[in-house]
C-alpha cells in the first residue's frame, strides 16, 4: 500500500504520542522534500522537529516531478498531491479543506488524521477516546464537538 502524507498528520500524531500508528497501519509513509523541510521548521514543535530529524526507518521522503501550483495550497500540499499522483498512491493523507478537495478532484483517495486515528482505534492499537482528548489540547483545528461524535460513533459500531 502505498500513502503520502502531509505536514499537519505529523505535527498532530507527534503531539498526542501516536506518530507510530502510521507504520502499524500502512508499513511505509511517504513525504515529499516540502514537507519535510516544514515538519523542520523553527515554528514547529521540538517534538516534530526531533522527530524529522531522526526519522523512523518507515518514513522516507521522496520529491515529485513535476508538481502542479494548485490555488490556495502551499507548497507542502501541492507537492504531497504530485507525489501522490505520481506514484498511484492507494491514499494520501491530509487534513486541509483545499487540499482535500484538491486532491479528490485529482482522483486520490484521502483519509485524515482523524481517519487514521478512528482506523487505529478500529484495530486495537490506541484508545480513541483518551487520544481525542490529547488532541483537543493541540492547536489541531478541530472542533471538540465533531471529535465526541466521531468518538460516540465509534463507540457505538463496537457494540
Amino acid at each position: 500500500m502505498i500513502i503520502v502524507a502531509d505536514s499537519s498528520p505529523f505535527v498532530v500524531l507527534v503531539a498526542v504520542e501516536c506518530v507510530d500508528v502510521l507504520a502499524a497501519l500502512f508499513e511505509e509513509v511517504l513525504i515529499p522534500l516540502q514537507v519535510e523541510s516544514e515538519l523542520a521548521s523553527p515554528k514547529r514543535l521540538e517534538a516534530v522537529r526531533a522527530f524529522i530529524a531522526t526519522p523512523p526507518s518507515w518514513l522516507r521522503v521522496q520529491s515529485p516531478d513535476p508538481i502542479e501550483r494548485i490555488e490556495g495550497l502551499h507548497a507542502g500540499e501541492a507537492a504531497t498531491i504530485a507525489l501522490a499522483r505520481e506514484l498511484r498512491a492507494d491514499r494520501v493523507i491530509i487534513d486541509e479543506a483545499l487540499g482535500r478537495r484538491a486532491a479528490t478532484q485529482r482522483g486520490l483517495q484521502v483519509i485524515g488524521t482523524i481517519g487514521v486515528l478512528e482506523t487505529a482505534a478500529d484495530r486495537g492499537f490506541i484508545d480513541l477516546g483518551h487520544v481525542f482528548e490529547k488532541v483537543k489540547k493541540t492547536d489541531f483545528w478541530v472542533s471538540p464537538t465533531f471529535l465526541d461524535e466521531r468518538h460516540a460513533l465509534f463507540l457505538e459500531r463496537k457494540k
